[in-house]
């Protein structure tokens, strides 16, 4: 597959980055993939390695401007047909992207899809999703519900497992997969008008493979292809503010799609109940 464009969002990802670039070239081989690498303000010297390289354009903003804002500037920058948004801290190896692009034509009127992500010691990270909504919280990939009960009903509406991919399928078409590897066709995204920079950080991703499906496209899922991530690198080197953005965009999410209404009493409920879980999530981690 020659015709694609590789986006990287850096923010102080450190050596990650340079070892995801690396894996990319890996994986590129002798193909024409524009590599774009978005650097949102990053104060280590993670960028060091890439500058100078003629195979990688690096673009720096003097301030943070949140995942999906520099994903739109990383897209906008390429003009390939196909677009992969890529975190750095993910290990992609030869063949993902063709077999994601295989699977993707195979079915016409998919603009979207998504491997099966895995932990680096192979565990299944859940990176296919049900629409987000106010249970999300309790029975979400990371909740206490989805490591003891799994495969309760509650968890299977939020979580996609790879077992629920029929035998003989390739994939499935489900409502959203994760943006940490993601690869989508350019004329879908432009459509949709890109990510929402609104969403600093988490749930861009929900929303984006939300808006590509109200567009007449489906978002597919393909756990027989794989990549290991190291979950959260960037956002450890700065534990508080990640956790309040992703409350943050939790809220916004939810106002978007399920009350919209400015004056609907379940944003009420929905921002106390998010603010409870940040107090909590907050002490956790001091």
């Amino acid at each position: 597959m020659t015709d694609l464009t590789v986006v990287i969002v850096n923010f102080n990802a450190g050596p990650l980055l340079a070892d995801g670039v690396a894996r990319v070239r890996e994986a590129r081989g002798d193909q024409c993939w524009d590599l774009i690498v978005v650097d949102n303000a990053s104060t280590d010297d993670s960028l060091e390695p890439l500058l100078g390289a003629s195979d990688v354009r690096v673009i720096r903003n003097a301030d943070n401007r949140g995942f999906g804002a520099a994903c739109n500037q990383g897209a906008q920058a390429g003009d390939a047909p196909w677009v992969l948004f890529l975190n750095p801290d993910c290990a992609l190896v030869a063949g993902v992207v063709e077999h994601l692009a295989v699977e993707a034509t195979r079915h016409p009127t998919c603009v979207a899809v998504g491997p099966r992500i895995d932990d680096p010691d192979g565990a299944v990270q859940g990176s296919a999703r049900g629409d987000p909504d106010l249970l999300a919280g309790v029975a979400g990939r990371t909740s206490w519900l989805a490591r003891v009960l799994p495969g309760s009903a509650v968890v299977a509406r939020h979580v996609v497992w790879p077992e629920r991919v029929p035998a003989g399928a390739s994939s499935i078409a489900v409502d959203w997969v994760s943006g940490a590897c993601l690869l989508v066709r350019r004329a879908a995204l432009e459509t949709a008008g890109g990510f929402d920079p609104g969403y600093f950080l988490y749930w861009e991703d929900a929303d984006l493979c939300r808006r590509l499906r109200l567009g007449g496209g489906s978002v597919r899922y393909a756990p027989g292809v794989r990549v290991r991530h190291l979950v959260g690198q960037s956002s450890r080197r700065a534990p508080e503010l990640a956790l309040r953005a992703f409350h943050a965009s939790a809220y916004r999410y939810y106002t978007i799609w399920k009350a919209p209404n400015p004056w609907d009493p379940r944003r009420l409920i929905a921002r106390t109940l998010l603010a409870l879980r940040l107090r909590v999530k907050l002490a956790r981690s001091r």
